[in-house]
């Protein structure tokens, strides 16, 4: 066991999650943003092509690499019905009783039946002191934006000019993203931890539900 342990520690590239920012083994750090989504199809063409204009200059006007993901997992209901389980114990009408108990079997009969999936939108925002990212295309290339480097070509960055310049591209992101009328949420500690939970433990429901934050 212990040693499955330490082999599952050197797989992950994380070394700490502090203030809302990934710190990893290599040096750099990361940003996760949540977004909304936009349903293209119940736009018209007039508002698909403008959203698509808007997208596209919103990255070309990046200098540095971001990238998107698309988490879909198994909903997990008990947190719903044990809210359920507890209004039935309070209710003292019988007819209202029997209702929320056969209500009850019903949901978990239908998730158990039919699996029902959540989807959730992602934008991890990098900086990597002295390397310039290149983009990751699977999911566990989560963090790898750019090439290994030796010690050897490693320059120090002090601390707070990492987190300035990590700072400056999340801004950046939110606000090329609101353009589009999405709502952006940096994940903050809590959040990246059950967030990760999900990632590595892909056999299990998620932890928790995770949404994004309603502003306003």
């Amino acid at each position: 066991m212990k040693n499955e342990s330490q082999s599952t520690q050197q797989l992950v590239e994380i070394q700490e999650i502090k203030n809302g920012v990934v710190f990893l083994k290599g040096g750099g750090l990361r940003k996760v943003l949540m977004t909304s989504g936009i349903n293209m199809d119940l736009k018209s063409d007039e508002e698909q092509a403008a959203i698509t204009y808007i997208y596209q200059n919103f990255l070309n006007s990046l200098d540095f690499s971001v990238q998107f993901v698309i988490h879909s997992r198994k909903i997990n209901i008990e947190g719903y019905l044990n809210i359920l389980r507890e209004r039935h114990e309070q209710e003292n009408n019988e007819l209202l009783k029997n209702q929320i108990s056969e209500y009850i079997e019903f949901i978990r009969s239908f998730v158990e039946a039919n699996a029902v999936m959540s989807k959730n939108f992602f934008v991890v925002v990098p900086y990597d002191p002295t390397i310039i990212p290149t983009g990751g295309g699977k999911l566990f290339d989560f963090f790898k934006f750019g090439k290994k480097e030796s010690s050897s070509q490693k320059q120090e960055e002090s601390a707070e000019k990492k987190f300035v310049q990590l700072n400056q591209r999340t801004e950046e992101i939110i606000n090329g993203l609101s353009q589009l009328g999405l709502r952006v949420v940096a994940l903050n500690d809590e959040e990246l931890i059950e967030l990760f939970y999900n990632l590595y433990n892909p056999q299990t429901i998620e932890k928790k539900d995770l949404k994004i934050a309603h502003n306003g």
